[in-house]
């Protein structure tokens, strides 16, 4: 929520500034004919870059991988308790305790591996986009100035905060930025 105001404030931010440069210094050579505005769409980039893709695909692995390990302390947990309910009558007081207490430090145990898990991966996923913001912060520049454009714009996806909500084709520079950002991350 916070980084969707963050987002909404950089936006409005950046129109006053181009209305301002635009209406209050005609006469610098800064006119609206010479000032091009492109925008992208990094989660595109993201996920259809040849290394995005090798990223994303690696976390998917990692979450695979730590998910097997829940998948199996979980099996454990169900075996636990088919075995207490089903030596129930049998049990003495003491041995149903020690085994309701066993189930219970197996519980816990899973309950803070899935917690560290959840952590883990939503830092990993920070870290991932947080890295490829930056190239493709790189990739976008590149493009935007070889091109003469003066703004950018994040112009966001179904998956993330529109900030854009119409703009031309011909703006959209996102494909360009795709090829720049796979020629610059082999």
């Amino acid at each position: 929520m916070v980084k969707g105001h963050a987002r909404l404030a950089m936006l409005a931010l950046m129109t006053i500034l181009v209305h301002s440069a635009l209406t209050c210094y005609p006469s610098s050579g800064f006119a609206a004919d010479s000032f091009k505005v492109g925008v992208v769409d990094p989660q595109a980039v993201l996920e259809k870059s040849k290394a995005g893709r090798r990223a994303l695909d690696g976390l998917k692995e990692y979450a695979a991988t730590r998910q097997k390990l829940l998948a199996s302390d979980e099996d454990a947990l169900k075996d636990i308790e088919k075995q207490l309910k089903e030596q129930e009558s049998s049990l003495s007081e003491t041995q149903k305790r020690e085994k309701q207490t066993q189930f219970r430090t197996k519980l816990q145990d899973y309950q803070k591996r899935a917690q560290e898990f959840n952590q883990e991966l939503t830092l990993k996923q920070k870290e991932l986009v947080d890295d490829y913001m930056k190239k493709i912060g790189s990739a976008t520049k590149a493009v935007a100035e070889k091109g003469g454009f003066t703004l950018v714009v994040d112009k966001g996806s179904e998956n993330t905060i529109k900030i854009v909500i119409y703009n031309r084709d011909t703006l959209d520079l996102t494909d360009q930025v795709l090829k720049e950002f796979d020629r610059q991350n082999k």
